[in-house]
């Protein structure tokens, strides 16, 4: 199986390895951040509201020890907490969520670029089969089925920058979706801190 595999391989052609390397980072990425999104999910139930009663209430020690445990609303949280002498609780809640906004998005434009990328490589190593088939009809005494080499490698190269383009468009859909569920949820208890604090003021 593996001797076949590498055996393909060969039959691609140079634009096999760019290939290969864009599956290779698309993989990494996606483990990364797999991982990423489970630790920063939020897990805790009533969260904004259990925060909240402890704001209200003085409990900034336990507040704080929620946030903790709460992935990434809660480190918006603990963010903006720390941060709130220097500005409005708003504006401070705000820059924070955008800032988590974009760590929850990093590395995902890169899948977007492979999912572009992959299918064009293969289109690169189908034209230059292509030509390595031609230039075998320039050649008098060539072999009568050469040509079939050429037109192999660049089936292969086609196929497998699709495989790969496929593989990485599944795991950006996926991943993208697991980023913007988090990013909801940060932007939810954000919303509700902001509105705890017009209620500290009214008292």
């Amino acid at each position: 199986m593996i001797m076949d595999f590498f055996a393909l391989f060969q039959k691609g052609g140079l634009v096999m390895y760019p290939i290969m390397l864009a599956s290779v980072i698309a993989l990494t990425i996606a483990f990364e951040r797999f991982f990423y999104y489970r630790k920063e999910a939020l897990h805790t139930e009533d969260f904004s509201s259990k925060i909240n009663k402890c704001l209200l209430a003085g409990e900034q020690e336990k507040a704080e020890t929620l946030c903790q445990e709460a992935g990434a609303p809660g480190e918006v949280l603990l963010t903006a907490m720390a941060e709130e002498k220097y500005g409005k609780r708003e504006e401070v809640v705000l820059a924070a969520a955008k800032r988590k906004a974009l760590e929850l998005r990093q590395y995902l434009e890169y899948l977007s670029v492979i999912v572009t990328m992959a299918p064009l490589l293969g289109l690169l190593g189908t034209v230059t089969g292509m030509i390595q088939s031609f230039s075998v009809l320039n050649v008098a005494d060539g072999e009568p089925f050469a040509i079939t080499g050429g037109v192999g490698e660049a089936l292969v190269a086609t196929a497998t920058g699709l495989l790969v383009a496929i593989m990485a468009l599944c795991l950006y859909a996926y991943l993208s979706h697991r980023a913007n569920a988090i990013i909801a949820d940060v932007e939810y208890v954000s919303t509700m801190y902001i509105a705890a604090g017009g209620e500290e003021d009214a008292y």
